[in-house]
């Protein structure tokens, strides 16, 4: 008689699928539910806290995540040591939703480089320190500078003073996130 199948894979034990399907398109990203996105958004912070030097269990801990979940889903990000210890690639192409504030106006890119992501973030810090201490030093390195999306679609990055000052005083500046779902 023969013993029927129950589902296990080679080694014995089941397969455990991912909560969900990695995005590579903003349609993609926008498809997942608002937990799944947020579950993205801080995988791609903490490949960024590992960049900076943070271990990949600390940095996961920080923003709620399994180590385990950081590896399935940013392992392109990824380098492994010999003494297996991981550890982030100086860059790399996961798919980052992020508010970039454009001479349109505030607009959700999907961006799949992660220098283009450091730049968004570079920039808001550079807004923030402007409306908070009138300083404007840091928003001149980005005069001229253009964000380009997945789609390789070029927007220029606001550095306009009395512009962000208006969009400040209307309200529509806020700094929860550059991220697009994000709470964080």
């Amino acid at each position: 008689m023969k013993k029927k199948h129950q589902g296990r894979s080679k080694r014995g034990a089941k397969a455990k699928r991912p909560p969900f399907k990695k995005p590579h398109t903003a349609r993609q990203y926008f498809l997942l539910s608002p937990r799944n996105q947020e579950t993205w958004d801080s995988i791609g912070h903490v490949i960024s806290k590992i960049r900076e030097g943070m271990t990949l269990p600390k940095a996961s801990r920080e923003f709620g995540l399994d180590p385990k979940t950081v590896i399935t889903f940013g392992r392109s990000a990824l380098r492994k040591q010999k003494n297996g210890r991981y550890v982030a690639k100086k860059l790399d192409q996961l798919l980052r939703v992020v508010n970039v504030l454009t001479t349109e106006g505030r607009k959700q890119i999907a961006t799949r480089d992660s220098r283009q992501a450091s730049l968004v973030g570079g920039h808001w810090a550079a807004v923030q320190k402007f409306l908070q201490t009138g300083d404007d030093s840091a928003l001149l390195k980005f005069a001229k500078k253009r964000i380009v999306d997945a789609r390789r679609k070029r927007y220029p990055l606001l550095t306009d003073l009395k512009e962000l000052e208006r969009l400040a005083s209307a309200g529509v500046l806020r700094f929860e996130s550059m991220y697009a779902g994000g709470s964080r």
